[in-house]
Formats: structure tokens, C-alpha cells, sequence
């Protein structure tokens, strides 16, 4: 146990190295410029004043961001999801799939549970001993299952997941921030340097090397908080953009997207006046989201749905429902109302003396 133990403590010491990198790297650029770049460089008081300011701003939002996405700690299934003491024991004495997954289905039959396993089963942690809820996955280098997990970030040295997600889109929305303004503003003395319209002096180097490290960072942030944004307006976590989520009737890449702004809501919340604050305002509780499916599922007391839905349109007309042989209809019922009335609208001009009626079928 104390090899395995003394192992353990190093992979976590190691682990802190990307943070680590990215601190130094974070406080070599305060300094340089701050200290080498607007004191001793830029000779214009008011364009010093305008750097200096919109610089700290940015470098606060940036490092708040990122701190609050280091240590927010991932959220962690409560223990409604995990077997009463007596259904764990039958568990691990049963040696068959089929009675193990048996007891799963007893035990999950009052939790709002509508993903499965690839073959259907009832997902549940070995490790962690938990019936794990919708959207969540056990992460094998924090060792613990992740509500709503994303991935494991090593240069955060922490899970991305419900608890956490928002700041990390802010951390790479600030730090994109803050490495654009820097290769800008930096930009103009990075050729007065290199063409030696100013006199060699130790600024030089930092200059320099602030325009290239800035520059390098901001494209490769780019291309991650782009795809991040993809994936909020998808209502995607990187997992299921990868392997689509499977529910009862199969799996379903969009089984969870409520639609572009309730999407953005889920993560950001509906207080617009937080959305850029590195504060906790996503929706819900980690355990259940709301999904797409217009039929409930079968086998749940009560399910999670859209709120919208079978409302009646400013026409007086309600929007057809899914076929009752197919439970894994999506929410397409706009497309389907104004499909319909395109054609009423069509019937209408060829003849005037004809009646369209819509009555609402019970």
C-alpha cells in the first residue's frame, strides 16, 4: 500500500505542472508589460494610462477566471443514486449480467434516469459504486464520477463538468481577451524594435518575446474557445459530441439541445447581467436536464421534457405530436406547423370560396 500510496501523491504533484507553467508564464508577461513595455518603453502618458488600464482589467477577469476553474471543486452524484446497503451486497454476490442489471433496474426505477448504456443497460460505476445520472462519467484521473462531464483539463489540473463549465468558457474567453490586446498594442514597437527604430535595451528581448508568446497562444485558445462555443450552442459536452448519448429507444446527438437560447441559458443562465462574470448561474442541479424527446419515457413516473411543448401557435392551431411508434421523435414540431400552414396558405389562393378549418385532435 505505501509504494502505491507515495505514487499516487507523485502523479498528483505532477500533475500541477501545466498550472504551474502557465502562472510563471502568466506573471513573466504582467511584468513585461507592465514594468518594460508601458514604464520604461511607451513614452506617451495618456497612451500609457489606456494601456495600463484596459491591461488590468483583462488580467483580472483572466486570472479570476481561471482560479475559480482550478478550484471548484467537480459536483459529484448525491447519494439517492447510490445502492442501499442491501441491494449492494445482492450486487456484488450475483455473478450474472442479467441479475445484476436487474437489480440496477430496481433500484433506478424511482430515478429520472433516460440514458443507457451502448447496449441498453443501466449505467453504473464499479468503481464508485453509484448508479451514475444522465450525462455523467467517471474520470480516471480524478477518480471520481463527474456530473455533466466535459474532459479532464491537465492545464487546469481539474475536471470540466456542471459545477465548473462556465468558468472555463470564460477562462478561454479572458485569456483570448488578454492575449489579443497584448500581441496588439504590442505589435507596433515589436517592429520598432525589430528594425531598430529604438536603441537596444533590456525591453527589447521582453518585446519580443511577448508579441510571439501572445500571438501563439491566442491561436491555438482560438481554436478550442470556438469549438466550446459549438458545443454550448449544441448543448453538447465534448464526450457527447464524440459518442452520441444513448437513451432508451437509441442514441441521440441532440437529445439534450433545447434550442440555441435555451442551450446558452442552460450553461450561462437566464441573468444576462451575469453571463461574464465568473459566478455559478448555470440551470439545474447536475442530475437532470431537460430533453428533446416529445413522448415520455415508459418506464419513468414522470419525465424530464421540454416545458413548450403541444402549446397552441398564435393561430389557435396546436403543433402536431410525434408518432406513437416512434418515442425517439424530436422536438421538429415547428418545422411540421409551418409546413402546414405554408399549405393552407397555398389551398386559400386557389379558391376563395373554400373553408380551411383546424380543429385540435384529442
Amino acid at each position: 500500500m505505501a509504494p502505491t500510496h507515495v505514487l499516487r501523491c507523485c502523479q498528483r504533484g505532477l500533475a500541477w505542472i501545466p498550472v504551474i507553467f502557465i502562472a510563471l508564464v502568466v506573471c513573466w508577461s504582467y511584468y513585461a508589460y507592465v514594468v518594460e513595455l508601458c514604464i520604461f518603453t511607451i513614452l506617451s502618458i495618456g497612451e500609457k494610462v489606456v494601456y495600463l488600464v484596459v491591461f488590468h482589467l483583462s488580467f483580472i477577469m483572466f486570472v479570476w477566471s481561471y482560479c475559480k476553474t482550478i478550484f471548484t471543486k467537480p459536483a459529484n452524484p448525491s447519494k439517492e443514486f447510490c445502492l442501499a446497503k442491501s441491494e449492494k451486497e445482492q450486487y456484488e454476490k450475483e455473478e450474472r449480467p442479467e441479475a445484476q442489471q436487474e437489480i440496477l433496474k430496481r433500484a433506478a426505477s424511482s430515478l429520472p434516469l433516460y440514458t443507457r448504456t451502448g447496449a441498453g443497460a443501466i449505467r453504473y460505476c464499479d468503481r464508485c459504486q453509484v448508479i451514475k445520472p444522465d450525462r455523467c462519467h467517471h474520470c480516471s484521473a480524478c477518480d471520481m464520477c463527474v456530473l455533466k462531464m466535459d474532459h479532464h483539463c491537465p492545464w487546469v489540473n481539474n475536471c470540466v463538468g456542471f459545477s465548473n463549465y462556465k468558468y472555463f468558457i470564460l477562462f478561454l474567453a479572458y485569456s483570448l481577451v488578454y492575449c489579443l490586446f497584448i500581441a496588439a498594442t504590442v505589435l507596433q514597437y515589436f517592429i520598432k524594435f525589430w528594425t531598430n527604430d529604438l536603441p537596444d535595451s533590456q525591453a527589447k528581448f521582453h518585446v519580443l518575446f511577448l508579441f510571439f508568446v501572445a500571438a501563439m497562444f491566442c491561436i491555438s485558445i482560438l481554436s478550442l474557445f470556438t469549438y466550446h462555443l459549438w458545443l454550448v450552442g449544441k448543448n453538447r459536452s465534448t464526450i457527447e459530441a464524440f459518442r452520441a448519448p444513448v437513451f432508451r429507444n437509441g442514441p441521440d446527438k441532440n437529445g439534450f439541445s433545447l434550442g440555441f437560447s435555451k442551450n446558452i441559458a442552460q450553461v450561462f443562465g437566464d441573468q444576462k447581467k451575469y453571463w461574464l462574470l465568473p459566478v455559478f448561474t448555470s440551470q439545474g442541479d447536475g442530475l437532470t436536464f431537460p430533453t428533446r424527446l416529445v413522448n415520455a419515457d415508459p418506464e419513468q413516473p414522470a419525465a424530464v421534457l421540454h416545458p413548450e411543448l403541444n402549446k397552441s401557435d398564435e393561430d389557435g392551431a396546436v403543433q402536431p405530436s410525434a408518432l406513437s411508434e416512434s418515442q425517439n421523435r424530436l422536438l421538429d414540431n415547428d418545422h411540421h406547423s409551418n409546413d402546414d400552414q405554408l399549405t393552407d396558405a397555398l389551398k386559400f389562393e386557389e379558391s376563395e370560396t373554400i373553408t380551411i378549418s383546424v380543429e385540435n385532435e384529442s
